[in-house]
């Protein structure tokens, strides 16, 4: 194993984990421990840190940009991934609240040269506008440096862990951005690397060129006063001390008798420009310490934070929505496959807008078990003797601790009182849950054929929706517990959307993506979704409009677009079924984890697809032999598609929707009566499901149970 000490953070975290949404991820495992530092340094106990599209620091917030962070992670330094996380949001916290170069003073005397008129009688400055008018671009260079470094040496005084993670990436990148620059350039360096106490002095002189080695010999009693300045004010007094060190070396090139002010600007500018580039290969990026033109930006948003808040209200706003999305996907839970690939999965609950369309789905409900032949008090009332005898075993006699014995008159007769009442005995009694997964993608709203050859429909989903609620029903009347829940691929939805809110939220966070992470704006805005329509823990009365309302949705797709694209505000986000090639791997992972969590015995999940996995058949079938193979019976039925068959142990392949809902319903009969039978209950209601069922083309292993 690479010792600590040598084991490099470009090495050790693979590509993923360096993505944006692993490194917000991180960073909120710290957010509370960075918000303590921004308090303590500011002395603001209500000083909130957040994160938002753009750095910005006011009296009561500051606005963190996470794309800052990332830059970080590409060092090769012996640090650790968390280490990172925290050091370089502490990194950045302090230069927020402690960059403020707006306070006016006159220009000093000794600033100005001999051949550089002075200010009017009373005129008053910024620092960065007098750095600017006296000493020029190479002047703000020199102050940003030292300034910089001034600002961590004091801000992380009192925090030696974070401040050694700092010196371990500037060190590792010390020599490589020193190698082929000018003696400006490394003097530039050598002035941020003293002042922060980065590196020793001799090992830094010797990384030093002869030219800028003696600029930098020069300057050491500058650079031990810049790293106890008190005020940005007094930094740029030694920033102009260190200009005409490097000026007397001839670091900077000398203005000409000859040269136009134009072309003098010019030159100067470009010395500045190769100044701060050097010196941004060693330090972390900051905007507050980068230049003049980045730390106005950041005091304009502060002055004018519309559109950088991060707000909690939803409202109707086109901006901070890529930031609320980066949240989301970085918060996400991560999945493990067996195959050892994982991925993020988006868990949401389904908006409550659909209950909207319950009432019209209720009625199609009814029509359509009429229409495919979904009979679910005929199965119900097949199943529930069954369940009853089995509770029934589960009951134990003892004294005054349940319900009364039906022979309770035999037994007081008998003076046999301690038997007059019954338990149910937790341990012994059989428990069984139900999971339904149904695939949400666009492609099972597509048109396919009925009986008749001319009649398309788009049935897949609206069949699916139909045996869920069956199943659900079902469950409901045995009382046997059972989780609904609907995965897709898309932009993911909040439970208070409505199609007016989704859809600018989406177009707002593709947007703010896009100019912030480039290429990455897709995966972020595209992710792995698991709607959960009904949990184990709640009431079926919950979720019985939801289901209605999403069955109505994909039965009568086309109504559903018009009335959203009449009613925005009111009417739920039915845009949400965009995309096709669901993960199903990662969701039938995370499904069975909730069902193995709920301590039920028995175990049956279905799931409903209607097309390939975006991941591989390989991986699924694998994460369905884990899951089966832990216990659970998981039921695969393919919409028109075969592949169940290699995905799937216990599979069926339907083509018309009567065959789904009904398949589904079977299903998981012959699940439960098998759970049944390896209790060892081996009597004549099992003995005539085996009969009634024998028949079935459904998962033909069951039946020999």
């Amino acid at each position: 194993m690479t010792p600590r000490d040598r084991s490099l953070l470009a090495e050790i975290l693979p590509p993923e984990e360096r993505a944006i949404e692993s490194v917000v991820g991180r960073y909120q495992r710290v957010a509370g421990a960075v918000t303590r530092v921004a308090r303590t340094l500011t002395g603001r106990e209500e000083l909130r840190v957040t994160l938002g599209a753009s750095s910005r620091a006011s009296e009561d917030e500051v606005v963190i940009d996470p794309g800052l962070f990332q830059a970080a992670y590409g060092r090769r330094a012996p640090v650790t991934a968390e280490e990172t996380a925290l050091a370089s949001a502490l990194h950045e916290v302090i230069h927020l609240v402690s960059s403020d170069f707006d306070e006016r003073r006159p220009i000093p005397d000794h600033w100005l040269l001999d051949d550089q008129p002075g200010p009017k009688d009373g005129e008053e400055f910024t620092l960065l506008e007098a750095l600017d008018r006296t000493g020029g671009p190479p002047a703000e260079a020199l102050f940003f440096a030292i300034e910089d470094a001034r600002q961590e040496r004091q801000g992380l005084a009192d925090y030696p862990g974070a401040r050694s993670v700092l010196e371990d990436l500037y060190r590792s990148s010390l020599r490589g951005a020193l190698a082929g620059r000018s003696p400006l350039i490394r003097f530039t360096i050598a002035c941020f690397m003293s002042v922060g106490d980065y590196v020793p002095a001799n090992s830094l002189e010797r990384l030093l060129d002869s030219r800028s080695g003696a600029a930098w010999a020069d300057s050491r009693a500058v650079l031990d006063e810049a790293s106890v300045a008190a005020r940005p004010w007094d930094t740029g007094d030694l920033a102009m001390q260190l200009l005409a060190i490097a000026r007397a070396h001839s670091l900077v090139q000398e203005a000409r008798p000859d040269d136009q002010p134009q072309a003098r600007r010019e030159r100067e500018q470009a010395e500045k420009d190769a100044m701060t580039d050097g010196l941004d290969r060693v330090r972390l990026f900051s905007p507050a310490v980068q230049d003049a033109d980045h730390y106005n930006e950041i005091r304009r948003g502060a002055e004018d934070p519309t559109g950088l808040e991060l707000r909690a209200a939803r409202m109707d706003r086109t901006s901070g929505e890529g930031t609320d999305q980066l949240l989301m996907v970085s918060q996400a839970p991560v999945i493990y496959l067996p195959n050892g690939q994982s991925g993020k999965l988006a868990v949401a609950s389904v908006p409550d807008s659909f209950r909207s369309f319950s009432h019209r789905g209720r009625t199609a409900l009814v029509d359509a078990a009429r229409e495919w032949n979904v009979d679910q008090r005929r199965v119900g009332g097949e199943l529930h003797p069954l369940f009853i005898a089995n509770q029934r075993r589960g009951l134990r006699s003892g004294f005054d601790a349940g319900d009364l014995s039906p022979h309770a008159a035999l037994l007081l007769g008998g003076g046999l009182y301690q038997r007059m009442f019954e338990r149910r005995s937790v341990s012994t009694r059989r428990s069984y849950a139900v999971s339904v997964l149904v695939d949400g993608s666009a492609s099972m709203l597509q048109p396919r054929r009925l009986s008749a050859p001319r009649d398309r429909r788009p049935w897949g989903l609206a069949a699916a929706m139909l045996g869920a609620w069956t199943l659900a029903a079902m469950c409901n009347e045995l009382r046997v517990d059972f989780e609904v829940a609907l995965f897709n691929r898309a932009f993911a939805a909040q439970v208070d959307d409505t199609e007016w809110t989704y859809s600018r939220r989406r177009a707002a966070a593709i947007s703010e993506l896009r100019r912030s992470h480039g290429a990455a704006a897709d995966r972020l805005t595209s992710t792995v979704n698991h709607y959960v329509l009904s949990a184990f823990h709640e009431p079926w009365r919950r979720s019985d409009d939801l289901l209605a309302g999403l069955f109505w949705t994909a039965a009568h797709t086309g109504e559903a677009g018009i009335e959203a694209r009449r009613n925005p505000r009111s009417t739920p986000p039915v845009s949400l079924f965009e995309k096709g090639a669901n993960v199903d791997e990662l969701n039938v992972t995370y499904a069975a984890e909730r069902l193995a969590n709920h301590g039920a015995r028995v175990r049956v999940m279905v799931v409903l697809a209607d097309g390939m996995t975006r991941g591989s058949v390989e991986a699924l079938a694998r994460s369905v032999e884990e899951v089966d193979g832990r216990g659970t019976t998981v039921l695969g039925i393919g919409v028109g598609d075969d592949t169940v068959v290699s995905a799937y142990r216990h599979h069926q392949v339907i083509s018309r929707p009567d065959e789904l809902a009904n398949s589904m319903v079977a299903g998981v009969r012959m699940a439960l009566r098998r759970g049944l039978a390896l209790d060892g209950e081996d009597t004549w209601w099992i003995r005539a499901g085996r009969q009634q069922t024998g028949s079935s083309p459904l998962i033909p292993e069951l039946r020999s149970a």
